[in-house]
């Protein structure tokens, strides 16, 4: 490793404080950079933390725009921290279509949770990447677990597909509705709630007779789904997580206790009937084809042949003289 690089992944590995923040920093966002030379510079960075990495409980959480995840993450973090915990919080924001950079700034909507030594956070502008999370997140994620913050938090925008990409870069998916949700089940997709491993009603404080409806209708929506599209085990079998429903205020602090026993089970399960693991080495080779997948794409678009014949064959699919497959085929045939 480079002498500049050692020096930032031993700041990494140091003891907490200033200086291992700000080399967090550092290295995040050389790993967020385009330029070839920062791309290898990251490259070598993340491989040397790798073996330091892997150890947090990750969690990834979405939830409607108004449902509260800033509140609830804050009243979550803090929470963690006074029993012991480090807490990295990752919050991918929408980007600006016009700037490119992040429209919400999380770091002012946890300004308790940020402003304590044992938490960090790290808004980042999603890029108009699939999922709304942000492309770099997952490895933003394993400088977090190198640098010895044993519970990393990856929150999304919530809307599009960005549950799916933080369901795929987590160990547990954590779905927040409001109390009303329950009275129209139409309006919660099936997808998104087939991914939850726990659904958390919040803001149950303003509506406890609505919280509760919304609990028992999205318990029973749950039993219909069946275990992760697998209905023939799920009910049987002890030894298989079964997704719960939760109530709690986040911005009462009630419930979190409840809430943590809850993750704490599920981590217990997971880890003893090996889906937890099995979960990670999945991640990891779908991750690897993610990138391969963008990375020829990038490599395509880029191509001197390909960009010289791109924009005449694009008009002609749009006049309707070239069938759209005809024209990816001679596209593809100019990059080889």
């Amino acid at each position: 490793m480079s002498l500049s690089n050692q020096a930032l992944a031993d700041a990494v590995l140091g003891p907490p404080g200033p200086a291992q923040r700000r080399a967090i920093a550092k290295t995040i966002t050389l790993l967020e950079s385009t330029r070839a030379d920062h791309r290898a510079r990251a490259d070598e960075l993340l491989n040397g933390l790798l073996p330091h990495s892997g150890k947090s409980l990750r969690l990834g959480i979405s939830g409607v725009p108004g449902v509260g995840k800033s509140t609830f993450i804050e009243a979550l973090g803090l929470f963690l921290i006074n029993q012991g915990h480090r807490v990295a919080v990752l919050a991918v924001d929408p980007s600006s279509s016009v700037s490119g950079g992040s429209i919400l700034g999380d770091k002012t909507r946890m300004e308790q949770l940020s402003a304590d030594e044992r938490a960090y956070i790290r808004p980042s502008p999603s890029g108009g990447t699939l999922g709304g999370v942000a492309e770099k997140t997952r490895e933003s994620l394993l400088v977090c677990e190198a640098a010895g913050y044993d519970i990393v938090i990856v929150e999304t925008v919530g809307v599009g597909q960005s549950e799916t990409a933080v369901a795929n870069m987590t160990d547990m998916f954590i779905l927040l509705q409001l109390p009303n949700a329950g009275d129209d089940l139409q309006a919660i997709k099936k997808g998104v709630m087939e991914l939850a491993d726990l659904v958390v009603i919040n803001k149950a404080d303003l509506d406890a007779h609505a919280a509760t409806r919304a609990r028992a209708q999205i318990t029973s929506a749950l039993r219909l789904f069946g275990q992760h599209g697998d209905p023939h085990h799920a009910a049987h079998d002890q030894a298989l997580w079964q997704p719960q429903v939760l109530q709690l205020s986040a911005l009462k602090s009630q419930g979190l206790p409840e809430f943590w026993a809850a993750v704490s089970r599920y981590r217990e399960l997971q880890t003893a009937n090996g889906r937890f693991a099995a979960r990670r080495h999945n991640q990891d080779q779908a991750w690897m084809w993610e990138r391969i997948d963008a990375g020829l794409k990038q490599r395509f678009r880029q191509h001197p042949a390909v960009q010289a014949a791109l924009p005449l064959l694009s008009q002609q699919v749009r006049a309707g003289e070239v069938a759209a497959s005809v024209a990816a085929r001679r596209l593809l045939e100019l990059f080889h």
